[in-house]
């Protein structure tokens, strides 16, 4: 019996969205469905005109929004960023589509309790347009990755990967949308490992079950 009363605490979770937020309907979903021991307790955008803030109102999530472009700096942004943030305590902060470069100072707090989804097969292409660097490249297999956030862009060790195959037919659009497919499966089940407690960070690695992945 006293592992249902830590089970029924459910994780706090926050998201950061940049846009339409479709890997956010995927967790979501999970959370509904119960796939996931957490609450999506906030969800932040960083643009006010995005399908992601409407698909938290429509689940019934606060959601608010912290236009970088309304700040002289990086700093002062993230500042806010921070701030809003840290009212709603959360036990994880996902990134689902957020589409701000982070500093390391705001990294920083977060570290062990943040995670990234990247759309590639991370350590290859950091940042953007990741589907059409495989295709100019040639590459027989493309996918995507998540990982903890650490100071280094796209860097922090990753903790699972899923693959799609690469056809002579694709187009920038066609092998995105295969990787999405992916990413709205992994990204819950990674979620869910770490609000089971299955996942953490330690000594700057990825440890599942108290494996280092």
């Amino acid at each position: 019996m006293a592992n249902t009363s830590i089970e029924s605490s459910p994780a706090r979770i926050v998201a950061l969205i940049s846009g339409s937020g479709s890997n956010l309907q995927a967790l979501i979903d999970a959370a509904e469905m119960g796939a996931i021991n957490g609450e999506i307790v906030a969800v932040i955008s960083n643009n006010p005109d995005v399908q992601g803030l409407e698909r938290a109102d429509k689940a019934g999530i606060p959601s608010l929004v912290v236009d970088h472009r309304k700040f002289d700096d990086r700093q002062a942004f993230e500042a806010e960023l921070s701030k809003s943030i840290n009212h709603y305590s959360p036990d994880l902060i996902v990134l689902a589509g957020f589409m701000r470069i982070l500093n390391s100072e705001f990294v920083q707090p977060y570290e062990g309790k943040m995670l990234n989804i990247h759309p590639s097969l991370l350590p290859k292409y950091k940042g953007l347009h990741t589907h059409r660097r495989a295709l100019e490249n040639g590459d027989k297999e493309h996918g995507v990755s998540v990982h903890f956030v650490t100071a280094e862009l796209d860097g922090g060790p990753v903790i699972a990967q899923r693959k799609v195959k690469v056809e002579d037919s694709d187009t920038e659009e066609s092998l995105q949308s295969k990787v999405r497919q992916k990413e709205h499966q992994l990204y819950p089940e990674v979620v869910a490992w770490f609000c089971s407690k299955r996942l953490q960070y330690k000594n700057g690695k990825a440890l599942f079950d108290g494996q280092t992945l």
